[in-house]
């Protein structure tokens, strides 16, 4: 039984073997080379300079910025609207819940490249529908994608179009609330707002936790949009030169393959320290119904 056992999950491990751990390894120790792609014979060990080069590097400094100034707001909106989505779904005073629930999970499966393609058209500032329709309120619409100001907030609401897989979950939770609490606190007189806050947001923390710690690992590995937005080069302004974006073009573009193996584990080890601190300060505030107090 035990080897039928490895036998069915042999193709999962050579799988992680070969396209996982090795290269990590590999590029663990890539990092403290000068390995360049155009000269792979040319390598050299150079021990910690590269980390060195890492913290006095004004690009990654730069990176590092536009990242966090893009997450400050994409966080919040990530974890809230998915939220709002599954209240409004799982109200039953709202007709159609199975149609709208279809609707908002589709743009989920369309592919990131289409959907930034797609994005530019509606978001354009000529052209587009979104400005189109300020413009019918008298509101004289941004230039969205071109505009230092303005292009985090586009590409929020670029990410909110695919917020369906975070929003299923949420429902899944909230249907999983057992009535019970509901009909009590309608019995003691509580309104929607404290019934929302005291039984639903408690009942669907971990649910919250897990959108949160999804959210966070995306933020970590956020490139497509805004390299395609940016078209690979920061614009406007460096606004979309996001870390990964930087990661990118210094191992692929500028072949600096040492370099930016040590921006990959720089990344990887912020990554599980701020993952482990959330899941840390989690006992505070993520409630589970088989826990005792």
């Amino acid at each position: 039984l035990k080897i039928w056992g490895l036998i069915f999950i042999a193709p999962w491990i050579i799988g992680f073997l070969v396209f996982t751990f090795v290269p990590m390894v590999t590029s663990l120790v890539l990092s403290f080379t000068d390995y360049d792609l155009l000269n792979p014979n040319e390598i050299n060990f150079t021990g910690l300079s590269n980390y060195n080069r890492l913290f006095t590097d004004p690009q990654v400094a730069s990176a590092t910025s536009a990242t966090l100034r893009f997450a400050v707001i994409a966080l919040p909106v990530g974890i809230i609207v998915p939220i709002l989505m599954a209240a409004l779904l799982t109200s039953k005073r709202l007709w159609g819940r199975r149609l709208f629930t279809t609707l908002f999970y589709m743009p989920y499966m369309v592919p990131v490249v289409s959907a930034v393609f797609i994005w530019q058209g509606f978001l354009n500032e000529q052209s587009g529908w979104l400005n189109r329709f300020l413009g019918t309120i008298g509101i004289q619409g941004p230039n969205w994608i071109n505009s230092v100001e303005w292009i985090y907030p586009a590409i929020v609401i670029i990410g909110i179009w695919g917020l369906g897989n975070y929003m299923l979950t949420t429902i899944a939770g909230m249907q999983g609330i057992p009535t019970e609490l509901y009909e009590a606190a309608r019995v003691d007189g509580a309104g929607a707002f404290t019934i929302f806050r005291n039984i639903t947001l408690p009942m669907i923390s971990p649910v919250i936790f897990y959108n949160l710690i999804l959210s966070v690992i995306g933020i970590f590995r956020f490139f497509e949009i805004p390299y395609i937005l940016g078209r690979g080069q920061g614009q406007p302004g460096g606004a979309t030169m996001f870390y990964n974006v930087y990661l990118y073009k210094t191992a692929f573009t500028y072949q600096d393959m040492g370099y930016g193996s040590t921006l990959a584990w720089a990344l990887f080890v912020v990554a599980m320290i701020v993952t482990g601190t959330l899941f840390v300060t989690s006992r505070r505030w993520v409630y589970y119904s088989g826990e005792r107090n």
